[in-house]
């Protein structure tokens, strides 16, 4: 035995099982590094944190399917941010420490500066870190996004699926109730087709551009005269975009209503994000 190691019979129980609720990891690796530690609790996290992080090395190329979506909100309106945290199993996903860390993550997010994909900070890295050494799986921060408000004038909204695998921000102002913030939210969650912008205006061109030229070669093919054809794509257009334009949407609530009734002439939508676990596009 070195100096300033313990003999394992000089390791209590309750120590080992202190450092077991602190770290997560098994009994006896805890033990032996208290051994190594002499005791000292600290020094023992020190030193499973320097071994395992780097057997966690050998893990980053494996998938990470599961995870958990979760959104925060300054109380002012003047910030919200929306992060996905990645895990390898649906059991991690749904663990209390894992949804503890997702919610963590988001908040930390709110102190980053400017807007847009953040990055993480160092507290942030050191709650990933911490969770792949005690889950042994493969976690990583997918996507970290800050929106910026101004306060007393903007208001967001957000709503996060009971599997916590579909989160939606909404970034509105003017005068809404935090209740339909939420229901817009659900909405947008839940409708099919998927809004994907605010407006028709908000939908991106080449959206526009592949169903424009779908219709057009569809007019076409039914023989119909320029004139009549050329009505009809403009009608199917105007189809499309009520069908994935949020506020043109019929409320999934009550479907006699659009969203923009939902929503009110007092307020407007300045954009939103539907984000899902694994979600590339």
């Amino acid at each position: 035995m070195t100096t300033g190691e313990a003999s394992m019979s000089q390791i209590s129980a309750k120590d080992v099982m202190a450092l077991r609720n602190r770290t997560g990891l098994p009994m006896m690796a805890c033990k032996k590094a208290l051994t190594e530690a002499g005791g000292d609790a600290d020094k023992a996290e020190g030193l499973l944190r320097k071994e395992l992080g780097k057997k966690m090395e050998t893990k980053v190329d494996r998938a990470a399917g599961e995870g958990r979506i979760e959104v925060a909100t300054t109380g002012d309106g003047s910030a919200a941010t929306i992060v996905e945290l990645k895990a390898e199993t649906d059991f991690t996903a749904k663990n209390e420490k894992f949804i503890g860390a997702t919610k963590k993550l988001a908040q930390l997010a709110l102190r980053a500066s400017g807007e847009g994909e953040i990055s993480p900070t160092d507290e942030m890295k050191a709650i990933v870190d911490d969770l792949r050494i005690s889950t042994g799986e493969n976690i990583s921060l997918g996507r970290a996004h800050k929106v910026n408000g101004e306060a007393g004038k903007t208001a967001f909204g957000s709503y996060i699926h009971h599997d916590g695998k579909t989160g939606v921000l909404i970034h509105a102002e003017g005068s809404i109730s935090d209740e339909t913030l939420r229901q817009i939210c659900m909405h947008i969650a839940a409708a099919v087709p998927r809004p994907v912008g605010v407006t028709a205006d908000d939908i991106p061109a080449d959206v526009v551009e592949k169903e424009r030229n779908f219709r057009i070669e569809q007019a076409k093919e039914s023989g119909k005269p320029q004139e009549i054809a050329e009505k009809i794509v403009e009608g199917g257009m105007k189809k499309f975009f009520s069908e994935i334009a949020l506020l043109e949407q019929p409320f999934v609530m009550d479907t006699a209503k659009p969203i923009k009734e939902v929503l009110g002439k007092d307020a407007s939508v300045v954009g939103f994000y539907r984000w899902e676990v694994g979600q590339t596009a």
